[in-house]
């Protein structure tokens, strides 16, 4: 009995042995494909601020437009996942509670705000640089 089950433990630590090896082998197969793909993704980063850059004539006011835009589009699901968050807290916590009912309310509101804001300062930035800048 005691040999086979100092059989069994032997035959485990082989196997993860090899499970390790293998694994460490796809890791460094998958790291080759990540950086290449970070590399791609920062020269088309770099290429789209010269767009920026060209476009505004200016380097402060590319980056500016740059970082605006970014903002612009990656608000859009965070504000999304916020209102749904105050929705919960409105309309299933506040059912019992008032305070929960006023909270999800101001966060509602909160996020709404944030997300007219991060819309509309792109719009207002690029008009106010292009078009009154000259």
């Amino acid at each position: 009995m005691k040999k086979l089950a100092i059989s069994i433990i032997i035959l485990i630590i082989l196997l993860s042995i090899f499970g390790t090896v293998i694994a460490v082998e796809e890791i460094d197969t998958t790291n080759t494909n990540t950086a290449s793909e970070l590399i791609e993704i920062k020269e088309e980063t770099k290429t789209e601020m010269d767009d920026y850059i060209r476009k505004y004539g200016s380097e402060s006011y590319g980056t500016a437009a740059f970082i605006l835009n970014k903002v612009r589009i990656y608000s859009i699901p965070l504000c999304f996942v916020g209102i749904a968050i105050g929705a919960l807290y409105q309309y299933v916590l506040g059912t019992r509670r008032l305070d929960m009912k006023q909270r999800g309310f101001a966060l509602i509101v909160a996020f709404i705000t944030i997300l007219v804001i991060c819309q509309v300062l792109p719009l207002i930035f690029a008009i106010v640089v292009r078009g009154w800048r000259g």
